[in-house]
């Protein structure tokens, strides 16, 4: 599993409650960086980009949620049953 997937799938894990709390912290980080890029004090840009990034995955995830798309943890209860047939097959 890729580094991106981990980090989607633990975000998809977490309730909303501390959704809502990651989504402040790090938009109040992306502000600071913001802040420092302007002072030129910021070295990597990139820094900036993969904030950007985590407050659109999160606040896509809680859309998600709140339309009714997805559940928390919804991902990881796919998983379990896809890999349940197989393993009963397999039993057999």
């Amino acid at each position: 599993m890729s580094k991106l997937a981990t980090a989607l799938q633990a975000l998809r894990d977490q309730p909303d409650l501390e959704l809502r709390q990651a989504l402040a912290r790090t938009r109040d980080e992306l502000f600071r960086l913001n802040l420092a890029q302007h002072t030129n004090q910021v070295t990597s840009t990139a820094a900036l980009m993969g904030k950007r990034r985590e407050v659109a995955q999160i606040m896509t995830i809680l859309r998600a949620r709140a339309l009714g798309f997805e559940t928390q943890g919804q991902k990881a209860q796919q998983r379990r049953a896809a890999k349940s047939p197989k393993t009963q097959q397999a039993k057999s």
